[in-house]
């Protein structure tokens, strides 16, 4: 059995991210399978043993069983030491940017997607336009961040980088966002971070 197994889909960004730092930092890992469709994250006994909050991902390792992606991150950061924060002034950074991506951008970025392409019916025009408001908001604030940065934090890709980038390597079919032709500095920092080895797509 791996070090790591981690219990998701590809379909889950958040999920997704926890996989980008596996992946690439090189750790011993496996995917486990988790159909939200056909109700796993809502059986009694799939919530009493891996997250009563029945969510994904789930990260198990050493008997334990992680969860909250973010939470993932930081713990996976303190303990094998790759993207972790480079000094104590580079940490509260990190968990800022952390902190707003789930609050903030992945918030409405996934909600975004979720309506427009698996809802199981067409969401009313004015919800999606809202959504797609507060998107295009926060993209504006990242695209702005990243202008003359190569990462989001210090000069190295850290674990903020990993958590905000989890949902923009979707189709656009998906999100409803072609971001290479409207947000350049958000597309070449996508790019440097699939360029670090070990990085695959979220369905592969």
């Amino acid at each position: 059995m791996a070090t790591y197994r981690l219990h998701g889909f590809g379909r889950s960004g958040n999920t997704f991210k926890v996989a980008m730092y596996l992946a690439t930092a090189g750790l011993d890992w496996e995917p486990v399978f988790v159909s939200v469709a056909a109700g796993d994250t809502r059986d009694p006994a799939w919530r009493a043993k891996f997250n009563p909050m029945g969510e994904i991902p789930v990260l198990e390792v050493g008997g334990r069983f992680l969860t909250q992606s973010g939470a993932i991150l930081m713990e996976l950061a303190e303990t094998t030491g790759h993207y972790a924060a480079a000094n104590s002034e580079e940490r509260p950074e990190v968990m800022r940017w952390i902190l707003w991506d789930n609050h903030k951008f992945t918030n409405y970025f996934a909600m975004h997607r979720l309506q427009k392409a698996f809802a199981p019916q067409a969401p009313p025009p004015e919800l999606l336009a809202w959504l797609r408001g507060h998107v295009e908001q926060n993209l504006a604030l990242l695209e702005s961040h990243l202008a003359g940065r190569t990462w989001v934090v210090g000069n190295r890709p850290t674990i903020a980088d990993l958590s905000l980038a989890g949902y923009l390597y979707y189709p656009t079919a998906e999100t409803g966002f072609d971001l290479a032709a409207t947000h350049p500095n958000i597309t070449e920092w996508t790019q440097r971070i699939a360029a670090l080895p070990g990085w695959r797509p979220p369905y592969e």
